[in-house]
């Protein structure tokens, strides 16, 4: 029936040449052939032969150009991809901050937003957003405003949309007691390192709010966009992240002691250790040397290796398991000490992040600097903050 399909669809379009064809989803019937265990897809092969016997084969389809989209280029058959057939790819990547901004434009015009929301700052606060995910954000906020009674949107309900798409629903405040106290340690261990370190992104705000999904808390940074878009990790931003992911459990430790220290930082742990390994086996940075160590995994399903081939010796995975400890060693050390010298910074903010529940970024930099020098990239986000 596919293959019956596909000379019906070429037979339609060269009665109408010229002629668009555009194909939705082509990674369903365009997969690899003979791909996964046991053969492939006898019934989509024959669709997938036909579609490419049509698309190049002994008649000219003049006047007739073929439009495809998947969101899966990785997984179509190579007969598709080469010259005469689809040999031009555009990727619609997800926009940049100038991309996200005319997005926003353009989905505000339907809804009240107060004149006091800048669109320029929640473009900057959406790094990776689609234009579906703007989209549901202004959707969000206008619910949000709704529910509030207000007549317009406001800056807080953006921000609440935001928090609550990247982070979850919020959840009842916890009560003041130990637990919520001990959240409180971990989120400002992140939040203070994120401020002091000289490499590390800027906070944006911390909380201790509680979220869907086990969230007590969270210490939000203003993301590097160009850094992220483009990949390019430095050695000391890589160090610095680490170390402030370190953070909250360094508080942990340094405040209640190794005895009463919490499960909580299981997912911190998990970060640091996939980029210490990154650090070490993809990008050079270690004592083992300019040497790539590790590829990404293939998918066996997709006709790949049946096993991942180890692509060095057990004495070399047990020289990356030892560099990876101790990168993160070092770094939990350093972030120890940094929280053990301004301990009574970490008890101020953490009695304020109390009664507040949610500290900006603005106010705790200002407050962190009553205490100690920021350093200069701190300080500039201090004075444009203020100007701003």
């Amino acid at each position: 029936m596919g293959a019956s399909r596909v000379r019906d669809l070429f037979k339609k379009a060269k009665e109408n040449a010229p002629c668009l064809i555009f194909i939705d989803e082509i990674d369903a019937v365009g997969r690899q052939r003979g791909a996964g265990i046991g053969g492939g897809n006898d019934e989509r092969e024959q669709t997938l032969n036909q579609l490419l016997t049509e698309m190049d084969g002994f008649e000219g389809n003049t006047g007739i150009i073929i439009i495809a989209a998947t969101n899966r280029p990785d997984v179509l058959d190579t007969a598709l991809l080469r010259p005469g057939r689809f040999d031009r790819q555009v990727i619609v990547d997800a926009p940049d901050r100038k991309g996200r901004l005319e997005i926003l434009t353009v989905h505000a015009r339907n809804k009240k937003i107060d004149p006091s929301v800048s669109l320029e700052v929640v473009a900057r606060r959406t790094p990776g957003f689609t234009g579906a995910d703007l989209a549901n954000l202004l959707n969000e906020a206008a619910i949000l405003t709704a529910r509030r009674r207000k007549e317009a949107i406001t800056q807080l309900e953006i921000d609440d949309a935001i928090d609550r798409l990247t982070i979850g629903l919020t959840l009842n405040p916890l009560l003041d007691s130990k637990k919520k106290r001990l959240i409180a340690y971990h989120e400002v261990g992140h939040a203070l390192l994120s401020t002091l370190l000289e490499n590390a992104d800027p906070l944006n705000k911390v909380t201790i709010i509680p979220r869907s999904g086990g969230v007590g808390g969270f210490s939000q940074q203003i993301l590097n966009e160009e850094m992220i878009d483009s990949g390019l990790y430095t050695k000391a931003w890589l160090y610095d992240n680490i170390t402030m992911t370190l953070g909250g459990k360094a508080a942990e430790v340094e405040v209640f002691g190794e005895s009463e220290v919490t499960g909580g930082a299981s997912n911190d742990l998990k970060v640091v250790t996939n980029l210490a390994r990154k650090m070490v086996t993809m990008y050079g940075m270690s004592d083992l040397g300019l040497v790539a160590l590790e590829n990404q995994s293939s998918d066996v399903f997709l006709g790949r290796d049946w096993m991942n081939r180890s692509e060095y010796s057990e004495e070399m995975a047990t020289k990356i398991d030892r560099q990876v400890r101790t990168m993160a060693v070092a770094c939990y050390r350093e972030a120890r000490r940094i929280i053990n010298e301004n301990r009574a910074l970490v008890d101020r903010l953490v009695d304020l992040l109390v009664e507040q529940e949610t500290i900006e970024g603005e106010q705790f930099r200002k407050i962190v600097a009553e205490y100690t020098q920021l350093p200069a990239k701190q300080q500039l986000v201090v004075s444009s903050s203020t100007q701003s």
